[in-house]
């Protein structure tokens, strides 16, 4: 065999190889880039690459068609039959496929398909890291120390089909999390942010508001579990509304096991879930968190099938305007409940239609309320109304007369984004925010914050 070793290359030698009914070939091209600090210095950076290949064999017979995924790391032109071999193996072995479809056929191939793959490296912290070296001089000076770390990937992913699909998507992502600590480690504070290239990114503004926040924490006052009128931040509703949407399968809602399900049967779609004029959308093409236009499924689940990879992606609304609007489905759970074709979308934006910042909405609360930073250790607890757990992190505040008064304690807190959407009484300027909980996930998320009028605190956390 001639040498094998472009990422297009792979995946028409794989297809190649198939003696299998269908195949389907997705090679991500992987390069990624890091510093991390501690205590105002750098403390390591690296570069790294890496390639992995999935190969997906539709096999059919007698009582329907069946599919075997098998993904390997590192793969050489000489691991490429096996591999192929491997797949094949795995789905003569498979029972039917559920969610067997014909593959996808009819998208025009990407033009730049068989282009070499696009790579990340510390060039793209050029004007960051001196940036964040000037932000250690600040800290120090000011008597806090700087933690956390910056990471930027980028995947180049080749999908390429028996029935003739090419295509090809560049995916940037990058994270920045900052942590500010006073030097007795009795105040903490944390800030972060999501980007595609760092250009967009300051030190300098998050090293000022994490300053802020330590300052706020300098009164410190306890309060116990209650509910409180609560402003989320960005990255908090972010946390909320993704498992929210992850939850939102239609075939989980149509057989009844969800928040989405109604109750006597069906689901509800077309129910008002807030009073506010809501609109949660996917949107491939959404500027600044732009996602891949197209399915790329390595394997399938309850919101993904590998038979729809190829499949055109295009905006679509879950709520609008405060109604249910859309489930997540594939191809099959669309014919399954009858509900229409609305695969997931690797992004999500919330949009109330609010002009004001954060900071505003702080100075416009009149009486006592709690100003969150983020939260973590987010759990389920009961599927039915989607109630969830978890914890505040990294500075929890007492907001009186439209200022900031100290900082409290932590708190376990028990809500369902469902319901907080239905009690929500203002949502402020849809902004990028980097999730903290499913940032490892989830990053290309733009939420406004959200006043809630009684969040419910159902116990003290004593953890930082």
């Amino acid at each position: 065999m001639s040498r094998v070793s472009k990422p297009y290359e792979i995946v028409e030698r794989a297809l190649e190889l198939s003696t299998a009914d269908g195949c389907v070939v997705i090679a991500d091209e992987e390069s990624s880039a890091n510093l991390r600090w501690a205590g105002n210095a750098l403390t390591t950076n690296g570069v790294t690459r890496g390639r992995t290949l999935t190969v997906i064999a539709t096999v059919d017979g007698a009582e329907g068609t069946a599919s075997g995924v098998v993904s390997r790391a590192a793969v050489t032109p000489a691991d490429l039959e096996p591999l192929v071999r491997a797949a094949e193996a795995a789905a003569r072995g498979a029972g039917p496929a559920e969610d067997a479809q014909p593959l996808i056929t009819g998208v025009p191939s990407s033009p730049d398909f068989t282009d070499a793959p696009a790579e990340t490296d510390s060039d793209v912290f050029a004007a960051f890291a001196p940036a964040l070296g000037d932000a250690f001089a600040r800290a120090r000076a000011g008597g806090r120390e700087l933690y956390g770390f910056a990471n930027h990937e980028m995947t180049s992913t080749y999908l390429g089909t028996s029935t003739g699909l090419r295509l090809r998507h560049d995916q940037p992502n990058g994270t920045l999390e900052l942590n500010a600590k006073s030097p007795d480690r009795s105040r903490s504070a944390w800030a972060g942010r999501a980007t595609r290239d760092f250009k967009d990114v300051d030190p300098a503004e998050l090293d000022a508001e994490l300053a802020r926040r330590l300052g706020w924490a300098e009164r410190r006052i306890e309060l116990p579990a209650g509910r409180y009128e609560t402003l989320l931040p960005p990255t908090s509703v972010a946390d909320l509304l993704i498992y929210q949407l992850w939850s939102a399968t239609a075939r989980d809602a149509t057989e009844g096991r969800t928040v989405f399900s109604k109750p006597g049967g069906g689901t509800r779609l077309g129910d008002t879930l807030s009073p506010l004029p809501l609109t949660l959308r996917s949107d491939p093409h959404a500027a600044g968190i732009e996602s891949a236009p197209f399915v790329i499924a390595h394997s399938s689940g309850d919101g993904a099938s590998v038979f729809d990879n190829g499949l055109p992606l295009t905006r679509t609304d879950w709520i609008r305007d405060g109604r249910l609007e859309q489930l997540t489905t594939t191809r099959h759970t669309a014919g399954l409940t009858g509900l229409p074709l609305a695969p997931a979308i690797d992004n999500l934006v919330l949009e109330g239609g609010g002009e004001r910042s954060l900071e505003e909405m702080v100075a416009a609360t009149t009486g006592p309320a709690l100003l969150l930073t983020c939260m973590w250790y987010i759990r389920e607890v009961d599927p039915a109304t989607l109630l969830l757990t978890g914890l505040t992190r990294d500075g929890v505040y007492l907001v009186e007369g439209g200022e900031v008064v100290g900082e409290v304690n932590n708190f376990r807190f028990n809500e369902s984004p469902v319901e907080l959407l239905s009690r929500a009484t203002e949502a402020g300027r849809t902004e990028k925010t980097l999730p903290r909980e499913w940032g490892d996930w989830f990053t290309r998320a733009a939420m406004p914050a959200l006043r809630i009028p009684d969040f419910n605190m159902s116990s003290v956390s004593r953890g930082v």
